[in-house]
């Protein structure tokens, strides 16, 4: 597998358009579409919140239709969750302008929406953005990274990531976007992301994988311990790469498989260093646990927990309080086994050891925690399973962003 540049545009035949359609914010560009010049086999998953918004319960009926999927129209500043019939309507439009404009049927076009919950969206501009859109498809690096910023919200960078992987001789490549800063918590989180791939891969086969990645990167990241109404992931498969079709497990599976999780979990990660008001990536790592459900509640739990976070901020090695957070996560493990460190690019300390405190350096601890990212690493010395979590610190911003986001 090899990263390369380029996000979303980077599979043969994706191209991307953004534009400034003036939904709810001024002179930024708030619109982005995806198309590929040929119809894709398509895998998502969506939020676990009941309250879906009429965007996801759009695209979950398109994916699980098995129909072709060719087109992403995304918005951002306006959700369009808890909008009603109003809201399908929105949908429907937009996706009936994508028709109109590119030819392709308005039920193989995906819909997303971003932003405040509760506000009706502009039907006009949305149609007179598609328009406009539709007419500056483009499949260069610059086109997929405009319409990657075009979806941003609070995020204050926008997150891409492209790979190749060789399958039986064919380079394959997987492009990605998304966005998320707030509102981020397991099941989905809050977030958008979408994936294009000349992949040729069975429906199944890519729903089973998508699922799969999903549940060891985007469900493992956390800032505020909201979820979504909004949460959608969307992959398109196209097939253009020509390699042969993965139908079952297998040499190719696996390849395919590795090197979308890594996209997967590089915008992840980009996600949790990007939360809201946050100044660092707080990464949770336990391993040698008794089995990966019981790694994943405990690495959750302390990326969670907001003493945690807060701690993070203050370069305070607390280690009680990340002990605390995994001894009300539901996990069963005996604290006279457990081992905790941090860790960071300026090194790694050990500060409770099987039950005990360890006397550290202060000063050495408070190098580690300075650094841009701080792992706590977790040894349960109780069995074999590991599981990575991430999230952010806590800072006083992150307030101050929520108290006036709607205005």
């Amino acid at each position: 597998m090899k990263v390369i540049d380029g996000g979303i545009t980077a599979a043969k035949g994706f191209k991307a358009a953004s534009t400034a359609a003036g939904i709810k914010y001024q002179n930024r560009t708030d619109m982005a579409m995806v198309y590929s010049t040929e119809p894709c086999v398509s895998a998502g998953t969506f939020t676990s919140n009941v309250v879906k918004a009429a965007c996801v319960q759009w695209d979950m009926n398109i994916v699980k239709s098995g129909k072709p999927m060719q087109a992403v129209v995304i918005n951002s500043g306006i959700a369009n969750a808890c909008t009603g019939q109003e809201g399908f309507d929105a949908c429907e439009a937009t996706a009936k302008g994508v028709e109109k404009t590119l030819g392709v049927p308005f039920d193989s076009v995906a819909v997303a929406s971003t932003g405040v919950i509760g506000m009706q969206l502009p039907v006009d501009k949305l149609v007179a953005g598609v328009e406009d859109m539709s007419a500056k498809l483009d499949d260069s690096i610059l086109a997929g990274t405009d319409a990657s910023k075009a979806i941003m919200t609070t995020d204050t960078v926008n997150k891409e990531i492209a790979v190749e992987v060789e399958l039986g001789g064919k380079t394959v490549t997987i492009g990605g976007m998304s966005k998320g800063s707030g509102m981020i918590h397991p099941n989905m989180c809050t977030m958008l992301a979408f994936i294009g791939t000349d992949a040729d891969i069975d429906k199944a086969i890519l729903q089973e994988i998508v699922s799969d990645v999903v549940a060891d990167s985007f469900n493992m990241i956390t800032v505020d311990g909201d979820t979504s109404t909004n949460d959608t992931l969307l992959c398109m498969a196209n097939g253009l790469a020509g390699n042969a079709k993965i139908t079952s497990k297998g040499a190719d599976y696996d390849a395919f498989k590795e090197a979308l999780s890594y996209v997967c979990i590089t915008l992840a990660k980009r996600m949790a260093a990007d939360g809201e008001g946050a100044s660092k990536l707080f990464e949770a790592k336990v391993i040698n646990a008794k089995s990966k459900e019981d790694a994943k509640t405990l690495s959750r739990a302390i990326v969670g927990s907001n003493l945690s976070k807060a701690a993070i901020f203050g370069c305070d090695a607390n280690f009680g309080r990340f002990l605390c957070a995994m001894g009300y996560s539901g996990a069963e493990f005996d604290q006279n086994n457990v081992e905790l460190f941090f860790e960071s690019a300026n090194g790694k300390l050990e500060v409770f050891h099987k039950g005990t405190p360890i006397v550290f350096d202060e000063d050495k601890a408070l190098e580690i925690m300075k650094a841009d990212a701080v792992t706590v690493l977790v040894n349960m010395n109780e069995g074999q399973a590991s599981a990575t979590a991430w999230g952010c610190d806590l800072t006083y911003d992150y307030v101050k962003i929520n108290a006036d986001y709607r205005s």
